[in-house]
């Protein structure tokens, strides 16, 4: 992994791609190396897209729901790549399985702690309900259950969740992939593995940053040096150092979160709480009351993008899962094929059963 005051390494060095793509001596379809400068392409033109128009936008949670979106279009992309490219799982090397069904494991663990991490906010949002019901009173006693259900809230938000630490253990294994099994006598092999590498920079850039942003540490954010020759390096390269570097200004600012719409409810906690705490005369009576009103709406806003960013990252481990069994059911079609004694075996015992 390389930490910002790591020198940094590249990952891949492809050299001229069209050896790359053309090995000497095979023979490869006109259409393939169209099928790599497509996949590419894209891929440059949506990490252009992810760049948010403002820094603003940098961890508000309508953005890191666009960053898992991109993610599962990209794993979608790769899936329709494979297809094109028409190489079935008995020309796929054993190294390059082995690593797909490792990788996809982890995947899925960091679903689990992403998604663990949203429903626990999620649940913050009770709290601040309870607040918001208690002050529709005028009862000092329903003002002490405010006050103690905004300690309660922050109490909350502030819990490190443990399912997070394994994440950044995950994201080293998964750096650590970046340079791909070596490909011989297969041009086909060589373009998915190139085209598997851009997926996987994604996949481990946009991980990084939610685990960041989800533990509330830069220490796992990370900054990938990827080779010049891929397509979408160089809009890859700007959307990091954008992203990063305005990451890292938010946490050193020493804000309570770096999450925009959950910073949003803790700044409205923060005006609100001073004022039930010493009471309200008539004449903050009017600001008492919009302050409330500020709280519910921020309050529903951060509801919201927890529940449709949950829905995205829930969107991605589908993706990651029916790959993943996609893959292991024609292992085990090609395995049968390639076993006909076996075969014949199996259908015997279905036959007794």
């Amino acid at each position: 992994m390389s930490h910002p005051q790591d020198p940094h390494r590249p990952f891949f060095s492809f050299g001229n791609a069209f050896r790359m793509i053309l090995p000497k001596g095979s023979y490869v379809s006109p259409r393939l190396l169209p099928l790599l400068n497509t996949f590419e392409e894209t891929l440059a033109e949506r990490f252009r897209k992810l760049k948010p128009k403002d820094k603003e936008e940098v961890l508000s949670l309508s953005w890191m729901r666009l960053a898992m979106e991109f993610l599962c279009e990209t794993h979608t992309d790769i899936k329709s790549l494979i297809t094109k490219l028409e190489l079935p799982v008995s020309d796929w090397d054993e190294k390059w399985i082995d690593l797909y069904l490792d990788n996809s494991v982890n995947l899925l663990d960091i679903c689990i702690a992403f998604s663990s991490e949203l429903s626990r906010l999620s649940q913050g949002h009770l709290l601040l309900q309870f607040v918001l019901h208690n002050l529709d009173s005028n009862s000092s006693k329903q003002f002490v259950r405010s006050l103690s259900s905004l300690d309660g809230w922050r109490q909350h938000i502030n819990k490190k969740n443990p399912r997070l630490e394994n994440c950044f253990t995950i994201l080293d294994n998964l750096t650590e992939t970046l340079n791909l099994p070596k490909v011989k006598n297969s041009a086909k092999g060589k373009v998915l593995m190139r085209a598997m590498y851009g997926v996987k920079v994604a996949t481990v850039f946009v991980c990084s940053i939610f685990a960041a942003a989800f533990s509330g540490s830069t220490k796992e954010l990370m900054d990938l040096q990827v080779h010049d020759t891929c397509f979408w390096a160089e809009a890859f390269t700007d959307l990091q150092a954008y992203v990063n570097g305005e990451i890292r200004y938010l946490f050193s600012s020493g804000r309570v979160t770096v999450l925009k719409e959950l910073e949003a409810v803790d700044t409205s906690v923060g005006k609100l709480y001073p004022m039930i705490q010493e009471g309200v005369g008539p004449v903050e009576a009017e600001a008492f009351q919009s302050s409330i009103s500020d709280l519910g709406k921020k309050a529903d806003k951060l509801s919201q993008g927890l529940d449709l960013l949950a829905k995205e990252v829930d969107g991605f481990f589908q993706i990651v899962l029916t790959g993943r069994d996609a893959l292991l059911c024609n292992l085990r079609v090609a395995s049968n094929i390639s076993d006909p004694i076996q075969k014949n075996k199996n259908v015997e015992v279905q036959a007794v059963r």
